[in-house]
């Protein structure tokens, strides 16, 4: 198994940014597993389905954004550091809830995944709160 740590999750003012860190381990796990993995990070309301927020391929090289996050988020990897990250700016109140790290598999070495179904692992989530 691999498991998935998040942080960086706070309190911003509506315009403010953050960065959020999930971070993968297991045993032996190393560089070269976390480039078996593709990544993704989600957010979820109470009360309200899972939403994909971005992807990031194998390869770093592919990056897919929801529509509401265009422009604004970043999703980024370091495989050496078996983190990866998302630069929040620009944040508004509806980006307040809890936000999910995810990992799937083996999947496309440049592919992205934006259903939870495609993902097999997931973090416990940080919190992100913006004031108005």
């Amino acid at each position: 198994q691999v498991q998935l740590v998040e942080s960086g999750g706070g309190l911003v003012q509506a315009g403010g940014s953050l960065r959020l860190s999930c971070v993968a381990s297991g045993r032996a796990f190393d560089e070269y597993l976390m480039r078996r993995y593709n990544m993704g990070w989600f957010r979820q309301a109470p009360g309200k389905e899972r939403e994909f927020v971005a992807g990031i391929s194998r390869s770093g090289g592919v990056t897919t954004y929801a529509d509401s996050v265009k422009g604004r988020f970043t999703i980024s990897r370091d495989n050496a550091k078996n983190t990866v990250y998302l630069q929040m700016n620009t944040l508004s109140p509806e980006d307040m809830t809890i936000y999910y790290c995810a990992a799937k598999y083996n999947g496309r070495w440049d592919s992205t995944y934006d259903a939870p179904s495609d993902y097999n692992y997931w973090g416990q989530g940080t919190q992100v709160t913006v004031s108005s």
